[in-house]
């Protein structure tokens, strides 16, 4: 009765931790297919960092991570989609979350959506650029992020070269070692240090990498058995969350944790969508490949990911874990004369067909892990 009463004190007291904010009025893509759940994961930096200046020194009050996640109907597998912080596209009008009127939208970088209209925005965006019907939100704040790395006591990342990002504050010795804390938040946050000058795109694979090693984690034997490891982590997860109201309650929440573990690590998949230097600043910019539209035709017909969308994929049931070295998913793009288009250095530019994804070496695997800022 004392264990009962302590468990439905807890329930209340995780679920009362959750801010909620709604989807925007108007209409929406319908769902093309009944019974798959397509769910936007934001990382907010809305709360100042140690440094009172934001988090690795990028301005507080932007997205600083969106990753569509879609699982399957008969919940057989999962993929994550990381969509570039940087890119450029063509947001759709948004109230502005200040209630100071509506915001026209335009051609804007994509993480402009959540600054001035909150996560409904970004919802609304990706809504419109890809046909997807979005079932829920997640809206993690990434200094919450730190204490959930803390609950778990910590997780374990290759950094192949020493950082030293003077833009960011963050400091990173290399080798392969467990970060928490702070150097948690620092490793998925750097990004002018590491990689190349469109440094979001190796960002992102670091935090795919991270995230998946955590998610294992979080599920394994450990922590699921560790009681107070548990709470805690329950405890610093809801109190990071902003959600939309139908999937404010641990029920909801535990519904989609017990799907990924039931779909199986290995068949969780994390990429980032398919991209190419922006040419009015192909140095800082990029923009989503016309490939991309293959891509959410299978999420919107929940379809598996094909070989030209799932080469250098991150899974969380890899052993390898976030030492794991894949050149990112969304990079070789062919252009007739077979120059790359959308690699790290954003030199080149041009397109691909799905027949036409090349087959990279495993020197060109380990030479664009290490420019994203992974071991091989």
């Amino acid at each position: 009765m004392v264990l009962s009463g302590l468990a439905v004190v807890a329930y209340k007291h995780f679920e009362g931790n959750i801010s909620t904010a709604d989807f925007l009025d108007g209409p929406r893509p319908p769902e093309e297919i009944k019974g798959p759940i397509n769910v936007l994961v934001m990382g907010s930096d809305t709360r100042e960092g140690a440094n009172g200046k934001g988090i690795g020194g990028d301005t507080p009050g932007l997205s600083d991570t969106t990753i569509l996640l879609h699982l399957s109907a008969d919940r057989k597998f999962a993929y994550g989609v990381s969509l570039p912080r940087d890119a450029m596209v063509q947001r759709p009008a948004c109230p502005r979350k200040n209630g100071n009127g509506t915001d026209p939208g335009g051609l804007t970088q994509f993480n402009a959506a959540y600054s001035i209209g909150g996560p409904a925005c970004t919802v609304k965006t990706v809504e419109q650029l890809t046909g997807i019907r979005i079932n829920h939100f997640v809206v993690v704040d990434f200094v919450g992020f730190r204490s959930m790395v803390n609950a778990i006591n910590g997780v374990t990342v290759c950094v192949p070269s020493a950082v030293n990002d003077t833009v960011g504050h963050i400091q990173l010795p290399a080798g392969t070692y467990k970060v928490s804390g702070e150097q948690a938040l620092d490793y998925v946050r750097v990004r002018h240090d590491l990689g190349a000058p469109t440094g979001d795109i190796g960002r992102m694979k670091r935090q795919q990498t991270f995230i998946s090693a955590m998610i294992k984690k979080v599920v394994s034997a450990g922590t699921l058995t560790n009681p107070v490891r548990l709470l805690k982590f329950l405890n610093a997860a809801t109190n990071s969350l902003t959600t939309d109201p139908g999937f404010a309650n641990l029920k909801q929440l535990a519904s989609l944790g017990s799907s990924l573990k039931n779909i199986g690590l290995d068949n969780v998949k994390f990429i980032t969508v398919p991209w190419q230097p922006w040419p009015e600043d192909p140095n800082a910019r990029v923009e989503w490949a016309p490939t991309s539209s293959g891509l959410w035709k299978l999420i919107r017909r929940d379809k598996q990911l094909t070989p030209e969308f799932e080469n250098g994929a991150v899974t969380p049931g890899s052993d390898s874990g976030a030492t794991a070295g894949a050149s990112p998913s969304g990079t070789p793009t062919t252009t007739p004369s077979g120059s790359a288009s959308g690699s790290p250095s954003g030199s080149a530019t041009g397109t691909q067909s799905p027949s036409s994804t090349p087959t990279q070496t495993q020197a060109q695997k380990d030479a664009a892990a290490h420019a994203a800022g992974l071991c091989t």
